[in-house]
């Protein structure tokens, strides 16, 4: 049995969730892997990010987001409030800020001291319920999924931009 490894960037742009179709990025691994059998992972290392599979769909909100995109941030709203205030979760409490506050590249996670930059609980909560990863056939060489399957990449975490990691691992004959 071959493995193959790639690492993918993926920028999300803060402010709300970002969502990144990833299917060519995913289709071009399993064609430079050479495996023609097998399955493929794509996984998310970022506890705020998730990996998910859906419809592609062509109508696009104001913001460009896809319409199933939209529709999953509403249904997701419903039951993961954004954290707007610290009230509203229980996370991140003061050992969390303080713990923080006392890494190396603290600035990098609250620009400025501003605690805020830590509001994410509901990324975090989001990113679990939908998961961070998934698994798919690679048939013939080929991404094994319908014509409208797509692949995407969200960032729930709206604190503020970053560029994220996506690994895909092809493992097959």
């Amino acid at each position: 049995m071959a493995v193959y490894k790639e690492q993918i960037s993926v920028k999300s742009h803060g402010k709300t969730p970002t969502y990144v179709d990833i299917t060519p990025q995913v289709k071009e691994a399993i064609e430079k892997s050479g495996i023609q059998n097998g399955i493929c992972t794509v996984i998310s290392p970022h506890t705020t990010c998730s990996v998910f599979f859906e419809e592609f769909v062509h109508d696009y909100n104001k913001d460009g987001d896809e319409f199933l995109q939209e529709d999953l941030n509403h249904v997701l709203e419903k039951i993961i409030p954004d954290q707007t205030s610290a009230d509203i979760y229980v996370y991140p409490g003061e050992k969390h800020y303080e713990a923080v506050e006392s890494w190396p590249n603290a600035e990098e996670y609250l620009p400025g001291g501003d605690r805020t930059a830590l509001w994410n609980c509901d990324a975090h909560l989001k990113a679990t319920l939908i998961g961070s990863s998934q698994v798919f056939e690679v048939d013939n060489g080929k991404l094994g999924v319908g014509t409208t399957g797509y692949v995407y990449f969200a960032d729930f975490d709206r604190t503020r931009p970053r560029t994220r990691k996506c690994k895909i691992i092809v493992m097959g004959e």
